[in-house]
């Protein structure tokens, strides 16, 4: 880890560089990071590392820090491509770190493929714990009764009813990329136990038309039982990738712990450009929306908007801008109104996703 020097705009504050990409081996850029907290200052970030010639497929690698964040260790791998499954090689992509609250390990989610797949968007959840703070992993082969591809990108929701506990994932799936027959959806799976994963339900289509919705995350809403979703959007179709005209997020509303979900709906003050956004709330119901400003595929400039109980969204904030590229953030609550934050950057706007960015946000 390098401590960040170069002047930079925003209100994300104490920004550290977490990695940088080695420019030896098999891999060309490091991407979507994910943060957790194990106890106190000692913190984990995930993230992969793509291997060349491949898209949004590599190995997963995970880098510690013990004084909250203000440095950070070289990484250590979680899902290594070079490990096979018997005779099945795979590579992984983005992860998804959990520590279930009142116990002793971190879970980190992904999603594995055929290693000679070109891009990994026929996927199947994977898992890994650590149980000592992200200093070793040790993997575990899930029992999904999802039977389709999938693809990961957002964290767990814990929803306690009663004495019942159920963790929730949204995923999405692209078969239409490949297959002319195939589907773009969003979609929630289920757990108790985090072992046995389960279809929760989808989002359905907006009447009379459809969006390829995705990348979702899930937060609790306005009222009592009810989660929101916030996505990811782009023109539906196996030709897909163009924004929505106006580039806008997509949402959807579920009172019944995730399993029905209202019809996705145009969030008219959430600006989305084909990236992944981040949707959270904090513990003083605060919403908080992440996102790129910009044209689609730009990916420079982040920025944020707040919604206060009862109140509309605020107006657009820098969150961080430093003339190089940045995307796919991820907030981590660690105080009421206090948040780190973790993205993909580079060091220059002539390159994507070398360098992984950490930070500290507040919604006050």
């Amino acid at each position: 880890m390098t401590r960040e020097s170069a002047y930079h705009m925003g209100d994300v504050t104490s920004v550290r560089i977490i990695s940088t990409l080695k420019r030896t081996g098999p891999y060309d850029r490091v991407w979507q990071p994910f943060i957790e907290r194990w106890r106190g200052g000692h913190l984990l970030v995930a993230f992969g590392v793509r291997l060349t010639g491949k898209v949004d497929m590599g190995d997963i690698i995970c880098s510690i820090s013990t004084d909250d964040g203000d440095t950070w260790e070289e990484p250590v791998t979680i899902f290594d491509h070079r490990v096979g499954l018997g005779l099945l090689r795979v590579a992984y992509a983005n992860p998804v770190l959990y520590h279930p609250p009142g116990q002793d390990v971190v879970w980190c989610f992904a999603m594995r493929c055929s290693l000679y797949y070109h891009d990994s968007e026929d996927s199947q959840l994977c898992a890994a714990y650590s149980a000592d703070g992200g200093l070793s992993w040790h993997p575990v082969e899930l029992a999904v009764q999802y039977h389709s591809p999938l693809i990961t990108c957002a964290g767990i929701v814990k929803v306690d009813k009663g004495e019942n506990t159920r963790y929730l994932l949204p995923v999405h799936r692209n078969t239409l990329r490949h297959d002319p027959q195939g589907r773009q959806d969003q979609l929630v799976l289920e757990s108790t136990n985090l072992l046995e994963w389960k279809l929760a339900g989808y989002i359905p289509q907006p009447e009379g038309h459809k969006v390829f919705m995705h990348e979702g995350n899930i937060a609790f809403g306005d009222v009592e039982d009810e989660l929101k979703i916030v996505m990811r959007t782009a023109q539906y179709g196996r030709k897909g990738g163009k924004p929505l005209d106006p580039p806008t997020a997509y949402s959807a509303v579920s009172c019944d712990g995730g399993r029905r979900w209202s019809p996705g709906r145009p969030e008219l003050d959430l600006y989305n450009t084909v990236s992944k956004a981040y949707f959270g709330r904090d513990t003083k119901g605060n919403h908080i929306y992440v996102y790129n400003v910009g044209p689609a595929r730009e990916r420079r400039g982040l920025a944020y908007k707040i919604k206060h109980p009862g109140e509309a969204w605020s107006e657009e904030h820098i969150f961080f801008e430093a003339n190089v590229r940045n995307s796919y953030p991820t907030l981590l609550e660690y105080e009421p109104g206090q948040f780190y934050a973790v993205w993909d950057s580079s060091s220059s706007l002539d390159e994507k996703r070398t360098a992984i960015r950490f930070g500290k946000f507040s919604t006050e």
